[in-house]
């Protein structure tokens, strides 16, 4: 078991990155970035920011520009200065008016757990018969 990595990384204004980018904390670019970010936290990319590649994390606010796919395990927010060109995969997703989507996206509040069953599946308490 990992331990839990509170630490917020920041690409600031001006700074351009070349290749894959790979955290366990929270991360905010501002700046440029070609290749594939992977991260177990959020993601912002500020309204500078920018991506050209793959963007794998569990929550991201998306206030700039994304050429590549989105997986966002939970929440996946579009802001009103946003461009998102890509293919999204997300559980949930918000969009603000004037945010710029172009592609497909897959939404599923499915999550696979131990057993097999889906969560989907499972009855809820409420819903058990005695």
């Amino acid at each position: 078991m990992e331990p839990e990595n509170n630490v917020i990384n920041q690409i600031g204004v001006g700074t351009e990155i070349t290749g894959d980018v790979n955290t366990n904390g929270d991360i905010r670019f501002d700046g440029q970035l070609t290749g594939n970010l992977k991260t177990r936290g959020k993601v912002v990319i500020g309204e500078t920011g920018s991506v050209k590649g793959e963007i794998h994390c569990k929550n991201s606010v998306l206030e700039g520009r994304v050429e590549g796919k989105m997986t966002v395990g939970e929440l996946l927010t579009l802001k009103s200065t946003s461009s998102l060109t890509g293919d999204i995969i997300t559980r949930r997703l918000a969009i603000e008016p004037g945010a710029k989507f172009s592609g497909h996206c897959s939404m599923s509040s499915e999550t696979p757990s131990g057993n097999g069953i889906k969560e989907s599946e499972r009855p809820a308490e409420g819903d058990k018969k005695s």
